[in-house]
């Protein structure tokens, strides 16, 4: 029996890795459970973070993934260490594959990291690209707004242009030549960040650095069958297909939605 690849993510920003994985691995099952009722996870405290993506995982693991994609970088941040007693099953997160990408492609050594205030509030992409080499310097900026702005299609909007000159304005001065973008909204608004930042500064996008991982954990598959995808959130079905069909490019025929319990998810 063929089985699929999980991935979870607070909401829609997700979909980007989501996106990623598809196109790298076309016969590979996807299940994507977005927590569209609880978004944003940023802004709240780490036992609620670790509780909500304990709940994630447990729906995810009943419909018999063999890896699990933590997409959430506030999830990754925080809750990895609490996942990792749930299943033996290979489980990555988004940090480590962006701190490969940012030592891989900083040749000043200076790196700059944004995401929600709870990714930052962690230190964990600081902490991981100083272990891959302690000779860089990381310097690192909450980005709130982002989110919002993402998740209304504001992305193009003089309005994000603006936001960002004065998020990215200060880490601009340490003359940075790398930008990870540490929350999967964030490649939406790539285009504006890029140019903001310059070109001269490489951005890594979580999204497509978890491709580059998870050919560790897959190879190559002989099978001809186009890989099937099945999309579940806990809220707001009509707005995520919405934004689903702007980033992916096509609508979604699988999406139903999971009502919420205190400790588990049961399928409406």
């Amino acid at each position: 029996m063929k089985r699929p690849i999980g991935v979870f993510d607070s909401g829609v920003g997700g979909l980007t890795v989501f996106k990623a994985i598809r196109e790298r691995f076309p016969k590979e099952d996807i299940i994507y459970f977005g927590d569209t009722a609880r978004v944003p996870y940023g802004p709240k405290s780490p036992q609620t973070i670790i509780n909500y993506s304990l709940q994630n995982a447990r729906f995810l693991l009943q419909q018999n993934i063999k890896i699990l994609v933590v997409a959430c970088n506030t999830s990754s941040a925080v809750a990895i260490p609490a996942l990792q007693k749930l299943t033996e099953i290979p489980l990555i997160g988004v940090i480590h594959p962006g701190a490969e990408q940012a030592v891989l492609n900083t040749k000043k050594k200076r790196v700059g990291v944004i995401g929600t205030e709870g990714t930052i509030r962690s230190g964990a992409y600081s902490d991981a690209i100083c272990a891959l080499d302690p000779a860089i310097e990381v310097v690192s900026v909450a980005c709130p707004l982002f989110v919002p702005l993402a998740e209304e299609g504001w992305q193009d909007h003089s309005s994000a242009h603006n936001i960002a000159k004065e998020y990215l304005g200060p880490m601009l001065q340490m003359d940075i030549d790398v930008l990870v973008l540490g929350c999967t909204h964030y490649p939406l608004l790539k285009d504006t960040i890029q140019s903001v930042v310059g070109e001269s500064v490489k951005l890594v996008d979580s999204a497509e650095a978890i491709t580059v991982y998870l050919e560790r954990y897959l190879p190559p598959d002989g099978n001809e069958t186009p890989g099937q995808s099945s999309f579940f959130v806990s809220d707001s079905e009509e707005k995520f297909g919405k934004l689903a069909h702007r980033i992916l490019g096509q609508e979604i025929r699988s999406l139903k939605t999971v009502r919420l319990y205190e400790s588990w998810f049961v399928d409406r």
